[in-house]
């Protein structure tokens, strides 16, 4: 054993040392937890009782020996890396930027527009209780909107007051969780993830809403048209214009489809005698709205006879493809992950 310790050439090894990484590697081998000084302290007990004393000597001297000349080394390593040339004004690696996905863009630049006028943005769960999806927006138990065609049902235990819990089917389950948290007035827009399962050229099992809430003294239908009105002509452009179509909503009466005149042939249906590719008609759907139900005001605690308020509920994703210049005919590129798309923007 003592002529396997003085036959170690240890020197050659750390003379071999060229950087810092490699100095770590030897300190390792060498004076670590299992290295080659601790692997020679635990065969002590094999060596002959007669050598045991010179060689325990041997092995602290070549300890001692090599945790010098590893010393030594890093110092002429260090000193060596100070020497190498540096020109500060060189150009700096380039690296790859990223960029916010487009419709990230888009739902600020939504928020923005709204917040101009008074609106300010919530944020309420996207896994959402039964009641305050269907019960509190007027949907009683049996209505088509609440069947498993319909939501994602999560498996979950079910709570004796608000039901099962769902993946939220759309943003209007934050207006009676908004009514409890203050009182009128009230001016808020809220966007989120909303689930359905539907998947086509124009639907996704998840996408966004915004919903938007005015409820206040005197609220009417002309401040309903006059917002989106606002709106419409801040996002899409000055010379777009919208029209109110009679509809069916079970949380708001009367109730509304809101259409926007087409930016491709400027609402009049038709480009050089051709019926125009995009709208057929001159208009494109956009978002559903109305006056916000009585029934709906009670549930949120507030009195309908002394106030009133309206709703809508937008997409973002197809706000977006109705930009003429995106020029996006499929909703389902928006989440595809494809780079060539997102490079874009």
């Amino acid at each position: 054993m003592l002529e396997q310790l003085n036959e170690w050439n240890f020197k050659k090894e750390i003379a071999e040392i060229k950087n810092l990484f490699d100095w770590e590697k030897v300190y390792i081998k060498l004076l670590g937890k299992k290295g080659k000084i601790n692997s020679f302290f635990a065969k002590i007990k094999e060596v002959p009782a007669d050598q045991r004393k010179v060689f325990g000597q041997r092995l602290n001297e070549i300890k001692k020996e090599i945790e010098k000349l590893l010393e030594v080394k890093k110092l002429e390593i260090k000193k060596l890396e100070e020497k190498k040339f540096f020109d500060p004004t060189l150009p700096g690696k380039p690296y790859l930027k990223g960029s916010l996905h487009p419709l990230t863009y888009v739902i600020e630049e939504i928020v923005s527009i709204f917040s101009s006028i008074g609106f300010i943005r919530v944020s309420y769960p996207e896994v959402e209780w039964e009641y305050f999806s269907f019960e509190a927006l007027n949907m009683p138990k049996g209505h088509p909107a609440r069947d498993d065609f319909e939501t994602f049902f999560i498996d979950f235990p079910q709570d004796k007051k608000y039901g099962r819990v769902v993946l939220s089917p759309h943003t209007s389950s934050g207006q009676n969780r908004e009514m409890r948290r203050i009182k009128p007035p009230i001016r808020m827009i809220n966007i989120a993830k909303t689930y359905r399962p539907n998947w086509d050229a124009t639907h996704t099992p998840m996408f966004h809403q915004f919903e938007g809430l005015c409820i206040d003294k005197d609220i009417n239908i002309t401040h309903l048209k006059g917002t989106i009105d606002y709106f419409v002509k801040r996002f899409f452009g000055k010379n777009r214009t919208i029209r109110l179509r009679p509809a069916h909503f079970q949380f708001t009466e009367p109730s509304f489809e809101v259409d926007v005149s087409c930016g491709v042939c400027q609402g009049k249906g038709e480009i050089d005698g051709q019926k125009c590719k995009v709208c057929k008609s001159g208009w494109l759907e956009l978002a559903g709205a109305g006056m916000v139900h009585p029934n709906v005001l009670k549930m949120g605690g507030i009195d309908p006879q002394k106030y009133s308020g309206w709703a809508f509920g937008f997409g973002p994703e197809r706000c977006m493809m109705m930009r003429e210049e995106m020029k996006i005919d499929d909703i389902r590129i928006l989440y595809s992950g494809d780079i060539r798309f997102l490079e874009q923007f």
